[in-house]
């Protein structure tokens, strides 16, 4: 049973910034699987749907950023399984605008959110699609850089490349991240 969250801030404030990309990718999937999110049973919305034969939940934590390990804890408890079927995706400011990298786990790469999980679960072995949010700021301006939205000419960059995480997903359903990663990496 697969298990795909994005990751991002809850609230206006940050609708449509380069750190809620992972909220962005999954409102996508939500929207081109006809799944309709709602509150779960913790601090996230959720969606279901099949694919493959396999049940798939779409998960937005509805805490902040830093403390996205507490959802995604608290949606493995509910649903009684393991984090290695749980693929967090999220934005890395190591890749350019509309770049998707998938790996089956690994450090947090500076990534607060990604950090904060591996601390709750205790593990960094768990699949990720990353999302290239670039990283064109001035020193020490990284805060203001990901809690800004894209150029009209990034934003196109970004929907291609959420186009291809969205059958990459597909394909992690289907035939499991190595598989993914062979074929759009």
């Amino acid at each position: 049973m697969p298990i795909i969250v994005g990751l991002g801030n809850p609230g206006r404030k940050y609708e449509g910034t380069r750190h809620n990309i992972g909220f962005k990718f999954i409102d996508q999937l939500a929207e081109s699987l006809s799944v309709r999110m709602g509150p779960g049973k913790g601090p996230f919305h959720i969606g279901k749907t099949s694919r493959a034969g396999k049940n798939i939940y779409l998960v937005k934590p509805t805490t902040y950023m830093n403390n996205s390990g507490d959802a995604v804890q608290q949606v493995l408890n509910w649903y009684k399984t393991d984090i290695d079927s749980c693929m967090v995706c999220y934005d890395d400011l190591n890749l350019d605008i509309g770049t998707i990298r998938l790996r089956p786990g690994g450090s947090a790469g500076g990534h607060n959110g990604i950090k904060d999980i591996i601390q709750k679960l205790g593990t960094e072995n768990f699949p990720r699609l990353r999302l290239g949010i670039g990283n064109e700021f001035p020193k020490g301006q990284q805060v203001n850089y990901v809690l800004s939205p894209f150029t009209d000419k990034e934003e196109q960059a970004i929907n291609a490349a959420i186009d291809r995480a969205i059958d990459a997903v597909f394909t992690y359903v289907r035939d499991g991240i190595e598989q993914a990663m062979n074929d759009y990496n």
